[in-house]
């Protein structure tokens, strides 16, 4: 019981922490980290059951990287195109190389030095996806070459775990190195194949029957991701090299997106613990040793990284305000780079003053980011002067407009009557996407090439990801009162201009959610008994009119049996 009680008090004070950075807008891993540092044996000392809070940050780092695979579907690498990964690659060569040189000058030695230059280059995915969020910005050039550049990082920090876990794994002693490592890797290659085959040929066939049931859905991508994890920690990687290619081995999957989002919330519990159990575990007592240190390395990442990602987009032809925009939103060390130094560790690799000192700068440095992602604007017209002396190239290449690539019309629900607006949203050529929560409908949108998520309308998260705020008219279909009334206040939270249709069957909701901003509530029986008492009107006691138009109605009909069902 006692275990209990410390679980529930940790969990109360971080979230009166949390609190407290909601309303000093900053980043709630914050709010974790100084709860760890209140909680720890220097503050308030309640931290005892470490051993219960490691298993939970285990889980917790075991699903954020889960996710984080679930993002890295080939399709979407590919996506980002040659030029995320050259920036990327540029990026992450040139921060880690004066970032190695910066920790030599302050006194580190070389293993010491290359774990800290890692930890600095990498930048938090989660922290950036939810700047550009909240900044409506998601869809804007430089931030679709920060997201591909965020890619390019998680790759590279997974190959660094890779290698890590190999080093750090077994006995590697002198002539043994090379065989355990060749060992490890012939390991890798056999299981990448094999889950290659399943990810291919079983799991699309297995997550369309789990898809027909919530619960099981969500259940199996538990197994899924932990049950990797472990299997790669049993063959010799780490916990969270099996958990990332778990993630990933779903990507391709239809139903990533609502994996994703049902994982989130468990992410988001357990993931707590993670930071609370990092700020518990800095050595107070080394801070006057440190704080020069994490003051010259968080003004490197918060000056010097953005301006390494300007001066490498200037050299490929992008404009120094791209390029700041871009740099100024991956301005902080990431999640990695904290798995990073626990790993290291837990190795014996690394020390604690450097685990301290990381985590120091993660603090100040997504701290400091925030500032610089939501006043970037401001901060780059009072600096664009001395921006333009890194302008290498005078000539630039002419920017697309990356605003104009998010969907203009979401239609949720396919199989009721969302045929039609789909056949509307081809003939205006307009940008669509197909909402829908169906299995069944989900392989009918597949067989007809038409765009389509599979998700749940009352997922926030899943409407901030497919991009509902910006598009310029939404259409539902779906009966169910409450999940349109929520969908109508969500929508017109962040787009009181935008167009917003609903369905309803009971004339008082259809006023609650004209009330709510509903542009048009579309009321099949109303819509029915109308049409059809202008046929009278018009056509009176004309049988050849009527069987005009019911032959237009059979052949409409089976038009759309074809490509419906």
């Amino acid at each position: 019981m006692y275990i209990f009680t410390e679980l529930s008090l940790i969990v109360v004070i971080t979230t009166g922490v949390a609190i407290i950075m909601r309303i000093f807008k900053q980043p709630l891993v914050v709010g974790y980290i100084v709860s760890g540092i209140a909680l720890g044996p220097y503050v308030l000392g309640v931290l005892h059951s470490t051993e219960f809070i490691e298993l939970f940050a285990k889980i917790g780092i075991s699903i954020l990287l889960f996710i984080v695979g679930l993002s890295l579907s080939p399709t979407v690498v590919k996506e980002t195109g040659k030029v995320s990964l050259i920036i990327g690659m540029g990026q992450v060569l040139l921060t880690a190389t004066l970032g190695f040189f910066l920790m030599r000058a302050l006194g580190f030695e070389n293993i010491h030095s290359l774990y800290g230059a890692m930890a600095l280059t990498f930048s938090s995915t989660i922290i950036v996806l939810k700047l550009l969020s909240d900044k409506g910005d998601i869809n804007k050039l430089y931030s679709k070459i920060a997201i591909g550049l965020l890619i390019v990082q998680d790759l590279i920090a997974t190959v660094a775990l890779l290698a890590i876990s190999a080093i750090g794994s077994g006995v590697i002693e002198g002539s043994n190195l090379f065989g355990t490592i060749t060992l490890l890797l012939g390991k890798g290659i056999v299981a990448g194949i094999i889950l290659y085959l399943i990810s291919k040929y079983v799991l699309p066939k297995l997550s369309a029957y789990l898809a027909t049931s919530q619960e099981l859905l969500f259940l199996f991508s538990i197994a899924w991701g932990l049950g990797m994890a472990s299997l790669f920690y049993f063959i010799g990687f780490s916990i969270e090299i099996g958990a990332l290619i778990a993630g990933v081995t779903l990507s391709v999957s239809s139903y990533s997106y609502e994996i994703g989002s049902r994982m989130r919330p468990l992410r988001d519990f357990f993931v707590v613990m993670f930071f609370v159990l990092l700020g518990s575990q800095m050595i107070l007592t080394d801070l006057p040793t440190i704080i020069l240190p994490a003051i010259a390395l968080t003004a490197f990442v918060l000056i010097g990284k953005p301006l390494i990602v300007v001066l490498v987009m200037n050299l490929l032809g992008y404009r120094t305000r791209t390029g700041f925009m871009t740099g100024s939103a991956v301005s902080q060390i990431s999640e990695f780079s904290l798995i990073l130094m626990t790993l290291g560790l837990a190795l014996g690799q690394v020390d604690q003053r450097l685990a301290s000192l990381v985590t120091l700068v993660a603090v100040l440095t997504i701290a400091g980011s925030t500032y610089v992602s939501l006043y970037s604007r401001t901060v780059y017209a009072k600096t664009k002067n001395l921006l333009k002396l890194l302008e290498w190239r005078r000539h630039f290449k002419r920017e697309p407009r990356g605003s104009d690539n998010g969907p203009e019309m979401v239609i949720f629900g396919y199989d009721r009557v969302g045929y039609d607006f789909v056949h509307v949203a081809q003939k205006l050529g307009m940008q669509y996407t197909v909402v829908d929560f169906n299995p069944v409908s989900i392989k009918k949108l597949q067989a007809s090439d038409i765009p389509f998520r599979f998700g749940d309308a009352e997922d926030v998260e899943f409407l901030q990801e497919i991009g509902v705020a910006g598009a310029r008219i939404i259409v539902s279909t779906i009966p169910d009162f409450k999940v349109n009334k929520m969908l109508v206040s969500y929508y017109r939270r962040f787009n009181p201009e935008g167009i917003i249709m609903v369905i309803s069957h009971d004339i008082k909701q259809a006023k609650e959610l004209y009330l709510q901003g509903a542009t048009y509530v579309i009321m099949p029986h109303y819509l029915g008994a109308h049409h059809a008492s202008n046929m009278i009107a018009e056509f009176a006691f004309d049988i050849e009119k009527f069987d005009k138009e019911r032959n237009r109605h059979l052949h409409h009909i089976a038009k759309r049996e074809q490509m419906v069902g």
